[in-house]
C-alpha cells in the first residue's frame, strides 16, 4: 500500500512539474503581451516531432546535441511567431484577433506536421527508457529525468530573471509596459524574446513527454489543457502559482486512482478549474501577484 502510494506519487510529482512548465510558459506570454497563446500545445508538439523525427530518428544524433539544436530551433520559430503574430495582434482594437490568430496558427501547425513528418504516430526506442528500484518502491526513469530537468530549468528561470539585464527587464515589462518603455526598454523586442523563451520551454516539454506518450500530432492535447488549469489554481500571471498548481494537480489525479476508476483520472483538473473558478479565481497565490 505504502509502496503504490510512493510510486504513484513519484510519477505525480513528475507529471505536475509537466502541467507546471506549461502554466509557466502560458504565464510569460500573459505577462509580456496580455495575450493567451491558444497555440502553445502544438508547440509542445513540433517540438517533439522535431527532436523526434528528424534530429534523433533521421539524423541519428546523439539526444543532447538533438536538444540542444531542437531548444535553438524552437526559440527561432518563437521569435518569428512573436514578430508575424503576438507584436501586430497586441495592439489590435479587440483581443480577438489574437485569439484567432493562434487557433489559426495551431491548425497550421497540425498539418505542417502531417504533411512533413506523415499522420502515422511513432516513439523513440530506449529514449529514458527503465526504472530504477529504491527499496521496495519502482520508479520510471523518465520521471525521475522529468523531475530533476524541470527542477534544473526553474532554478535557472529564476536566475535568469532576477540576475540577467535581459530577464529583468522581462520583469519590467510584465508589470507595466508603459513605464518600461518610457524607461527606455523596447518593449516589442523585449515580446520576441520571451515568446522565444517560452518556445524553448514547450521545446522542452516536449521532449521530456516522448517516453510517455506516442508522438503524434494530438499527444499534447490534454498537458496543455492542464496546464492551463495549472495556472488558474496557483494564480494565473504569477510564477510560482504556476508551479504550486501544477504539483497540486499532478498528485491528486495520480492518487485518484486509488479511489476512482483510472478513466476518470484526467477529470481531476478540470473540476479543480471549475472550483477555483467559482471560488477563489485569483488561484492560491494570486493575492501576491
Amino acid at each position: 500500500m505504502v509502496q503504490n502510494i510512493l510510486q504513484l506519487a513519484v510519477s505525480g510529482i513528475a507529471m505536475g512539474f509537466i502541467y507546471a512548465l506549461v502554466a509557466l510558459e502560458y504565464t510569460l506570454i500573459w505577462n509580456a503581451t496580455g495575450l493567451l497563446n491558444f497555440s502553445h500545445d502544438k508547440f509542445i508538439m513540433l517540438s517533439a516531432y522535431i527532436f523526434a523525427g528528424t534530429f534523433i530518428l533521421q539524423m541519428g544524433l546523439n539526444p543532447i546535441i538533438g536538444t540542444i539544436l531542437s531548444l535553438t530551433v524552437m526559440f527561432i520559430f518563437g521569435a518569428i511567431v512573436a514578430i508575424g503574430v503576438f507584436n501586430p495582434l497586441r495592439n489590435m482594437s479587440s483581443p480577438i484577433y489574437a485569439v484567432v490568430g493562434t487557433i489559426v496558427l495551431a491548425r497550421i501547425l497540425t498539418e505542417f506536421v502531417r504533411l512533413v513528418w506523415g499522420p502515422a504516430p511513432f516513439s523513440v526506442p530506449n529514449f529514458l527508457s527503465g526504472r530504477y528500484r529504491i527499496g521496495g518502491v519502482v520508479i520510471a526513469r523518465a520521471n525521475v529525468w522529468i523531475i530533476v530537468i524541470s527542477i534544473l530549468t526553474l532554478v535557472l528561470l529564476q536566475v535568469f530573471f532576477k540576475t540577467t539585464k535581459a530577464g529583468k527587464a522581462m520583469r519590467c515589462v510584465s508589470q507595466n509596459k508603459v513605464a518600461a518603455s518610457l524607461m527606455g526598454i523596447d518593449v516589442t523586442k523585449n515580446i520576441i524574446l520571451t515568446i522565444g523563451l517560452s518556445a524553448m520551454i514547450c521545446s522542452l516539454i516536449g521532449i521530456l513527454v516522448i517516453p510517455l506518450f506516442n508522438i503524434d500530432t494530438s499527444m499534447s492535447n490534454m498537458i496543455g489543457l492542464k496546464g492551463f488549469a495549472a495556472g488558474v489554481v496557483g494564480g494565473f500571471g504569477y510564477l510560482p502559482g504556476a508551479i504550486v498548481g501544477g504539483l497540486i494537480i499532478g498528485l491528486l489525479e495520480n492518487i485518484s486512482v486509488m479511489v476512482f476508476p483510472a478513466v476518470y483520472k484526467d477529470c481531476i483538473a478540470f473540476i479543480l478549474l471549475i472550483l477555483f473558478l467559482l471560488v477563489k479565481p485569483t488561484g492560491i497565490l494570486g493575492h501576491r501577484k
